[in-house]
Formats: structure tokens, sequence, C-alpha cells
């Protein structure tokens, strides 16, 4: 038997969340088209023959711009440091070759600063994602022989996520990598996360795939009520932007917006519960909220916790009864 803790580490947007989703079969994190979407550590349990794999999806690493940026960053390079095995992923872009007038760092240059912070003696997977929307694949070749020059990785494999190539090719490779041991987690195990922390990212994703701009990076939530019953679920959620501007657009006019926001995301989190909910939404303003780290830990964004210490704490197991269900705590 083998078990291991595995942190998905890379940029933002080269598909971290949606390989987590993928090899889960289900869409436990949230995931957008916008950069920083992920902003926790998320514990994500496989369960395969012989094998057990507890991946941790871990924010983009991205140049930070306020408190709740470093700490995102911190969480990502945490868990690369404490995890059995390192998946270390990076995107097709990373093959563009850098423009001569480029006054921001490279693809290429962001990824060596990023290796450069996985311990030297650390167990490195390397993915390269979106191949299929590689249109010259003569470049795929070279650009894998300059990666492996970087440092000796146990396995290199393009892949592409969402046409589902080469995706069972890592897996293997990080199982082939884990040590050998007993289980970690009870085989119904999926996450270590509540379903209030749940709650709160669906919400929010609904957010980033409404809007766009400053607006979706300015927004956090809160769970104000959460009545759980047998059949029907009743929960008051709070979103928190920056400014009253933000306030209004996020409304919308006739409060259309909000409404929109309220159904997608009271669909989503009933298919999370597997029964009906009754999802009422606030909107308030919560000045520089991502800059004030009282307001961080109000708001659940706490100091980085390592993917060890996650393997190591109270496991708690997914509802049998119910397909798509978290732990069930508040």
């Amino acid at each position: 038997m083998r078990f291991g803790t595995i942190a998905i580490v890379g940029r933002s947007n080269v598909g971290k969340s949606t390989f987590l989703n993928r090899v889960l079969g289900e869409p436990l994190a949230i995931v957008s088209p916008l950069p920083q979407t992920t902003r926790d550590n998320v514990l994500g349990v496989v369960h395969r023959e012989g094998v057990q794999l507890a991946f941790l999806d871990t924010p983009g690493v991205h140049t930070p711009r306020s408190e709740l940026g470093r700490r995102m960053n911190a969480s990502a390079l945490d868990a690369a440091r404490t995890a059995d095995v390192v998946l270390f992923m990076t995107d097709i872009s990373a093959l563009t070759p850098p423009k001569k007038a480029q006054k921001e760092k490279s693809v290429q240059e962001l990824d060596q600063e990023l290796f450069a912070n996985v311990p030297k003696d650390a167990v490195v997977v390397l993915a390269v994602n979106k191949v299929d929307a590689l249109r010259d694949k003569s470049k795929l070749l070279p650009a894998l022989i300059a990666y492996q020059e970087l440092r000796n990785f146990a396995a290199l494999i393009p892949i592409s996520v969402k046409a589902d190539d080469g995706v069972e090719r890592v897996l293997a490779a990080l199982a082939e990598a884990l040590p050998e041991g007993g289980i970690g987690f009870d085989e119904d195990t999926l996450t270590d996360r509540p379903t209030s922390f749940f709650v709160r990212e669906y919400i929010r994703e609904q957010v980033l795939l409404a809007m766009r701009g400053e607006i979706p990076h300015a927004v956090a939530v809160s769970i104000d009520e959460f009545a759980e019953g047998p059949k029907a679920s009743s929960i008051k959620a709070t979103i928190h932007v920056e400014k009253v501007g933000q306030r209004k657009i996020l409304i919308g006019t006739g409060g259309l917006q909000i409404k929109h926001i309220r159904v997608g995301s009271q669909a989503r989190i009933a298919e999370l519960l597997g029964h009906k909910v009754h999802l009422e939404l606030f909107v308030r303003v919560t000045p520089q909220w991502k800059s004030m780290p009282r307001q961080l830990a109000e708001l659940g964004y706490d100091a980085p916790v390592g993917l060890a210490k996650v393997a190591a704490a109270k496991k708690p197991t997914r509802s049998k009864n119910k397909k798509r269900s978290a732990p069930r705590a508040k």
C-alpha cells in the first residue's frame, strides 16, 4: 500500500483546480477563467487500488498586492515544502518566447523562480498542461528538454486536463513516487473541509463567473446563518466588497445581478447537499479587508497550514448516502 501527500503547485490559471476535480471525479474545487480563483489550500483524497493520494490544491503563485495575496503565496509554498511529492503544473504559455519590449517577467522566468522555492531534495513530477491547444507540436519536445535541465524530475508529462489526456499517466507517476505505508484517510474521505467552507466558495465562484474587472478579487463571503435539515437547508450569507461602487455593480439594476448570483449559488449548493436550499445574500462594504489581518482571519483566511499538518489532523468522512457531499461541520 502506498500513501502520501501531494501539493499541486504552479502559477495561476495553469489548471490545478481543474486537475483536482478531474481526478476526484466531481467538481469539488471552484474554477473560473480569472486568475487567483483559488485562495485556500483544498484537500482532495483520491482512492485507487493499492494507493491513496492526498492532493492539496494550492493558490496560484503570483505577484502579491495585498496581505491576502501574500498569504495565498505562503500557503502554496508551505505546501510544497511539507508534501511527500510536488506536482508542479505549468502550461503551454511557457513555450512562448518573451517579447523584447516585455517589462514583466516571462512565464519561463516565473516558473524558474517557483522551482527555486521548491526544496532541492523534493520529489517533483512536472505536468505541462493544455497541450491540446498547441498548434505547432514541434515546440513541445524542446521545451520539455529545457525544463528537464532545470532539475531532476521524477517524471515529466505533457497533458490536457480538459481533454482527459495524460491525467492517468500523471496519477501513475505520482503513485510510484509515494512512500509505502498504511492509508492516511478512511476509504470514504473526500476532503477535510467543512460544508460551510464550500458554501462560501460556491457563492464566490458565481461572483467570479458573473463579474469582471476588479470586483471578483475584491469579494469575500461569510456565512451568517446555516440551518440544515434532512430535506432542506436555509442559508444566509454576506458578500463583502471593498468599495461602495463595487456594491452597486454587484447588486445590479433592480437587484438583477445579485439575483443571478443567488440562483446560481443556490443550485450549486443544492447539488452539494443533495436537497433543496433557500439562500439569502447580502452585500456589505468592508473597506480594505484584503490588507487587514484581523478582517482576513474573520473571513476565514488564516495563516497557512502545511499539507503534512493536514494529513495528521482528524479525518472527517464523506456521507455515504449522498453523491456529492462534504464533511458536515459548520
